[in-house]
C-alpha cells in the first residue's frame, strides 16, 4: 500500500479499536507496534466496559464474537455495591438506571484477541513493526508513550504510591451479577463479577494497596493470601480462593497539557491515566475512540477540504473529551484522597457523604449517567 491516511501508534485495545474504525470509513490505516501479545504471561486483567464502549465494540464487529465464545468472557453487572470504612454505603442498579446492564466484565486478553482477529480482515488496516509517514498520527501507546514523548508533549503526573494487584478468584456462592466495592483506608478493593467454567461464583480482582502491603500480598503464599483477602471482604462475597497467578502494576493519575498538534493526536493512557476504583480506564480511552471518528466524520462531511492532520478539527476532538475526562479525573483522584486518610472526623463526614448520595436520585443518576457514557 502506497502512503497511508493514519497511522495508530500502540496496539493494545484503544489503538486496535481506533484502527478497525478508521478503516470502515475507507481510510488507509497503518497499526503500528507489532501483532496483539502472545505467548506472555497469562493476562488476569478484567475489563469493566459500559454502553458506550460496547456500542463501539459492536459497529467494529468485534461484540457479538465477543459474546459467542466458549467458555464465557463477558459477565453482565446488573447492581454495584460500594462500601465505606464506617459502615456507609452507596448501590447502584440497573433497574434504577433504566438500562439491561450497568457494565459488562470482560477478559482482556479475549478483547485484544478478538480485536485482533477483526483487524485481519480489515481492508484498509497495514500492520508495521515502527510508525511509518501518514498524514495524520495517532499516539495510544499507552502512559509511557515514547512517541508522545519524542513529540515534546508535557505530562503532569501524579505518583500515589499504590500498586493494584489482580487476580482471578472463585467463591462459594453466586456473584448474582453484582459488583462489590470496599474503601477501606487507604485500600480499595472492587470484586467484579466473572463467570469461571465449573465454579459457583467468580470474580475478577482489583486490589489497590500502598506499594509496600502490595508487595506483601504478592510474595505471600495462595493460603495466606486467600486469608488476607476474605478478611478484607468480610465473607460478604462468599469464601474467596485464588484461581489464578497474581500480577500488579504501580498507580498514577496523569493528564497531558496537550492533546494534538500539526499532525498529531493522543487518545487513551497517552492523553489521560486515571485510579482504577471507577474502572473507567479503558471507557475513556474508547470514548476518546468514538469522539475522533465522528469528529473525523463530520468534518469530511461538511469540510471535505480539511486534511486529517487539520489542527482546527483535531481541536474539536479535544474540546469534546477535555470536559468528561478531566470530570472522572478528579472524581477517582477526589475520591481516593478522601478515603486514604485515617482520621476518624474525615471518616465520618465521608461515609455520612456516601449516605448523603446515595438518598440523593438525581445525584446518583447524574454520577450513573458519567460513567455508562464515558
Amino acid at each position: 500500500m502506497d502512503g497511508f491516511d493514519v497511522c495508530v501508534c500502540g496496539s493494545g485495545a484503544v489503538g486496535q479499536a481506533l484502527a478497525l474504525s478508521l478503516s470502515r470509513l475507507g481510510l488507509r490505516v497503518a497499526l503500528a507496534g507489532g501483532p496483539a501479545r502472545a505467548g506472555s504471561a497469562q493476562d488476569v486483567r478484567t475489563y469493566a466496559l459500559n454502553a458506550r464502549s460496547v456500542a463501539l465494540l459492536t459497529q467494529c464487529k468485534v461484540w457479538d464474537a465477543l459474546l459467542a465464545r466458549s467458555p464465557c468472557v463477558a459477565t453482565r453487572v446488573e447492581d454495584m455495591r460500594v462500601a465505606g470504612d464506617r459502615g456507609g454505603a452507596l448501590e447502584f442498579t440497573a433497574w434504577q438506571q433504566c438500562v439491561s446492564e450497568l457494565a459488562w466484565i470482560v477478559d482482556a486478553a479475549a478483547l485484544e484477541a478478538e480485536l485482533d482477529a477483526a483487524l485481519r480482515f480489515a481492508p484498509h488496516v497495514t500492520r508495521t513493526e515502527a510508525p511509518v509517514p501518514a498524514t495524520l498520527l495517532a499516539v495510544c501507546e499507552g502512559k509511557d508513550s515514547r512517541v508522545r514523548d519524542a513529540l515534546g508533549v508535557k505530562v503532569d503526573r501524579v505518583d500515589y504510591g499504590q500498586r493494584a494487584v489482580a487476580a482471578r478468584l472463585a467463591s462459594d456462592q453466586p456473584h448474582q451479577a453484582r459488583a462489590l466495592q470496599w474503601f477501606a483506608s487507604p485500600d480499595v478493593l472492587a470484586l467484579l463479577p466473572f463467570d469461571l467454567p465449573g465454579e459457583a461464583g467468580g470474580y475478577g480482582l482489583v486490589w489497590s494497596l500502598p506499594e509496600a502491603r502490595a508487595q506483601e500480598l504478592l510474595q505471600m503464599d495462595a493460603p495466606a493470601f486467600e486469608q488476607a483477602l476474605n478478611e478484607a471482604t468480610h465473607g460478604q462475597a462468599g469464601r474467596l480462593a485464588l484461581r489464578s497467578e497474581r500480577m500488579s502494576w504501580p498507580l498514577r493519575m496523569a493528564q497531558a497539557r496537550r492533546w494534538h498538534g500539526p499532525g498529531w493526536v493522543l487518545l487513551g493512557d497517552a492523553a489521560h491515566v486515571v485510579h482504577p476504583l471507577a474502572g473507567q480506564g479503558l471507557n475513556l480511552g474508547l470514548a476518546d475512540v468514538d469522539t475522533l471518528v465522528d469528529v473525523i466524520v463530520n468534518a469530511r462531511r461538511d469540510e471535505p477540504w480539511r486534511a486529517l492532520s487539520d489542527e482546527r478539527m483535531l481541536a474539536r476532538y479535544e474540546r469534546a473529551r477535555l470536559a468528561p475526562t478531566w470530570a472522572m479525573v478528579r472524581l477517582t483522584d477526589g475520591l481516593l484522597r478522601l478515603f486514604a486518610p485515617s482520621q476518624p472526623v474525615l471518616a465520618s463526614l465521608r461515609n455520612n457523604g456516601l449516605f448523603l448520595v446515595d438518598h440523593l436520585s438525581a445525584l446518583k443518576r447524574w454520577l450513573a449517567r458519567r460513567a455508562l457514557q464515558g
